[in-house]
């Protein structure tokens, strides 16, 4: 499999020399490689292991009522009641 990692790192805006094309060009590669081996997972996942099927945990509703001051007591950074976040457009 050929992959343009110059193209690539152009539509990513990544400046590449040479021996870095190369080595993402073989770790690229790589990847696709294992991805490829990987076994079919159509249908029932859980018989991948059979000695240790996956078992999903219940999703259970949670009654308990929460204030407001619990929530945002994890928060970085509030100013008037609300989460300061970063701002992202300019």
């Amino acid at each position: 499999m050929n992959i343009d990692v110059q193209h690539l790192a152009k539509l990513a805006r990544l400046h590449l020399d040479d021996k870095e094309i190369e080595k993402f060009g073989r770790d690229m590669e790589n990847i696709v490689a294992m991805v490829e081996g990987l076994p079919d997972t159509s249908g029932d996942a859980s018989g991948l292991d059979p000695e240790h099927p996956m078992k999903l945990r219940e999703d259970v509703i949670s009654t308990e009522k929460i204030t407001r001051e619990e929530l945002l007591s994890n928060a970085p950074k509030m100013q008037a009641g609300c989460v300061v976040v970063p701002k992202t457009v300019e």
